[in-house]
């Protein structure tokens, strides 16, 4: 079988109106009056499209057929973990038993709710190996900025003012970003040419003006940082806080010990590690993770089991407080619960397949495209565009070759300090069979590039929205019909 025939694409659908122009083509009789009256009616209400029923059902299947999915195939996302999300999961978050639940209910009639809350709250704390654990955060950056909130409570209650954070150039974004909102100056420190966290360079940066260090680990190299207790031991002499950003934990989960690692605050992103629907605008998960000396000031309310087997929303003495309302997203912790409770005590087969696919993909695609870092990879493989460059190309036209042979683009240009980097994740869930395509894809671009015409560098060509000019669109956008 031709290389050429195993790759996904679309069924070819005619280009798409606007409804406006359907309007327009199907010509559905508008009432002729409004039973709205006064200031609140609206001066030009024939502004608004009107068509018939079948017309806009048609109009919406056609343009969710544009659109690219899981369920398409490999979406390779580096640091996002766009992995499969189990049918079952889906099937127990509708069961009406749970949907039908208000949150403002007492706790004496959500007894199973919260039971579902405080299972997960005892799993992931064991599974992490920290003894506090709180549900409260909608997202991951909520729950590090939950957890910035913490450990300047922390400060603030030993009497100490600390005004710096510091950031490996190797972590994920929001670290710097949740450090900044609350207050806090952001202290860069530079990788080494492992690609991992220059401890000399950390020394000279720590001092008692330091807060924390936030570290994405494994890094967005998709490299673990093997020098962690060291990392520690430099903090702990200064006073200085551990926060581990906990976003990469498919790569660790049930591998690793936070509490070994010396870890004082960490976040959790159910929606990517747990397979909760991740993207597209839905609800995420978070969760944070804390050593004792931090339990204290988690967000309220955490779930507590009393002698009597009951279960009850409490609140710390110290705590930060709400950080939004009634206790996460429950849809997600419930999925989450079924995904912890399915693997059992095999979840750490899902950190190992994981790490296999990218070490499978990084070995393969290595002929092509050079490989940042000289450390083992974890979940996440990171090449530069050097060899992209040699041939006349850029990574972004990589990533629109990609697109015409029917596959979602890896992340791109993240992170910020590698040459036009592409970061590629198949996560646990993709199969041989589907990496070699993709694979052959890549080698597919590669002879093309060989060619004369350099007919990638136009790319896409098979897709339904065609080359764009994307600096010109951010800077001068384009928000009304």
């Amino acid at each position: 079988m031709e290389k050429n025939s195993k790759w996904y694409s679309s069924m070819v659908v005619r280009k798409e109106p606007l409804l406006i122009e359907l309007d327009e083509a199907d010509k559905v009789e508008k009432e002729s009056s409004y039973k709205i009256a006064g200031a609140a009616l609206r001066k030009k209400p024939e502004d608004f499209p009107t068509v018939s029923e079948p017309v806009l059902m048609r109009h919406y299947h056609r343009l969710a057929r544009w659109n690219y999915s899981w369920d398409d195939g490999l979406y390779p996302l580096g640091s996002c973990t766009m992995k499969y999300n189990p049918v079952i999961n889906e099937s127990i978050a509708s069961d009406s038993s749970f949907v039908s639940l208000h949150p403002a209910l007492p706790d004496e009639a959500t007894q199973g709710a919260l039971e579902i809350i405080w299972d997960v709250q005892n799993m992931l704390s064991q599974i992490i190996d920290l003894p506090g654990l709180s549900l409260t955060p909608a997202a991951g950056a909520h729950g590090e900025l939950a957890g910035v909130f913490m450990m300047k409570k922390y400060f603030e209650k030993k009497g100490q003012k600390r005004t710096k954070v510091l950031v490996p150039d190797s972590a994920h974004g929001t670290n710097p970003a949740s450090a900044a909102m609350a207050g806090y100056s952001i202290v860069n420190v530079p990788s080494n040419s492992s690609g991992l966290t220059d401890l000399e360079a950390l020394a000279s940066l720590a001092d008692e003006e330091c807060a924390a260090l936030m570290i994405t680990n494994p890094n967005t190299l998709g490299l673990f940082e093997t020098e962690i207790v060291k990392i520690k031991e430099i903090l702990e002499n200064r006073g200085i806080l551990l926060y581990m950003d906990g976003a990469n934990l498919n790569a660790i989960l049930d591998k690793v010990s936070f509490g070994k690692m010396g870890v004082d605050i960490t976040q959790l992103n159910l929606h990517k590690t747990f397979s909760t629907p991740h993207g597209g605008g839905g609800p995420g998960q978070g969760a944070i993770g804390c050593s004792e000396r931090l339990m204290d000031f988690l967000p309220s309310p955490l779930v507590e089991k009393n002698e009597q087997g009951q279960y009850r929303n409490i609140t710390p003495e110290n705590s930060i407080g709400p950080i939004k309302g009634w206790s996460g997203h429950f849809g997600n912790i419930l999925r989450a619960w079924v995904y912890l409770k399915s693997y059992g005590n095999e979840i750490h087969k899902v950190a190992e397949r994981a790490v296999l696919n990218a070490n499978y993909m990084k070995k393969k695609l290595s002929p092509f495209l050079e490989k940042v870092g000289v450390s083992a990879n974890m979940h996440e493989v990171v090449f530069n565009q050097k060899t992209l460059q040699a041939k006349g190309a850029t990574t972004m036209n990589f990533a629109k070759a990609l697109l015409d042979r029917g596959f979602y683009a890896p992340t791109v240009y993240f992170p910020l300090h590698v040459n036009g980097a592409i970061m590629v994740e198949p996560s646990e869930s993709e199969s041989k069979g589907e990496m070699d395509t993709f694979i052959a894809a890549v080698e597919d671009i590669f002879k093309e590039l060989e060619s004369s015409d350099q007919k990638i560098t136009a790319s896409p060509h098979n897709t339904y929205v065609k080359k764009i000019d994307e600096v010109g669109a951010a800077r001068n956008p384009v928000l009304k019909w």
